[in-house]
């Protein structure tokens, strides 16, 4: 199995603060899942979408799967995707994080093969980035652990795994102003990233 190869795309939040499903938003004409498999695609030959509605999803050239696990928040999700990732370790997005980075992919990957950690993420001041970031397929055990216990935080699984941290100020060589970590949760904040960006950084 390849180090990288598998990056995943988690699409089954409430949204209750946008009105309606955050998976189907629109981007540059297209829906925000299919957005985000355009730029992934560049850096990785397998995208996985984690949703919880594959039927409103029609021949797709991405590979669509649910939560083994339902109901219990991003860890179920990363929990079903490492079941399938087709590579040792897995890059995960949200899918209302519209501003990808590829050269900061390409610089976490850099880091993995150097550390040969569980997990790659980034802290920063206002706390742990755990979406834009990488896991290893070796987590799953504990992350159904954790489930088991009705430990649903991300921070529970990062602080029971061996997790690289980037640090902020490297990230920032890469988003000035952390744009890579911005997630889209209301009309207004959809509106706002459509007029001043609308593409990759």
């Amino acid at each position: 199995m390849k180090y990288f190869g598998t990056a995943v795309i988690l699409a089954g939040g409430k949204s209750s603060r946008m009105g309606f499903d955050k998976q189907f938003m629109e981007i540059q004409n297209n829906v925000i899942v299919d957005f985000l498999y355009e730029i992934l695609k560049k850096e990785f030959n397998d995208v996985l979408v984690i949703t919880n509605k594959p039927y409103k999803y029609s021949n797709p050239p991405f590979r669509i799967k649910t939560d083994e696990l339902p109901s219990m928040g991003p860890l179920s999700g990363i929990h079903s995707a490492l079941k399938s990732s087709q590579s040792e370790y897995a890059y995960f997005i949200a899918c209302d994080m519209p501003n990808v980075s590829l050269p900061y992919i390409r610089f976490m990957k850099k880091k993995l093969l150097e550390k040969k950690s569980n997990a790659c993420i980034t802290k920063t001041n206002k706390g742990i980035e755990p979406f834009n970031a990488f896991y290893n397929i070796s987590i799953i055990n504990t992350i159904e652990n954790l489930l088991k216990g009705n430990k649903k935080s991300m921070l529970s699984l990062v602080d029971s795994i061996d997790t690289f941290y980037v640090e902020e100020y490297e990230a920032r060589a890469y988003s000035n102003n952390l744009e890579m970590f911005t997630n889209i949760n209301t009309k207004a904040e959809l509106y706002r990233f459509l007029n001043t960006k609308g593409k990759t950084l």
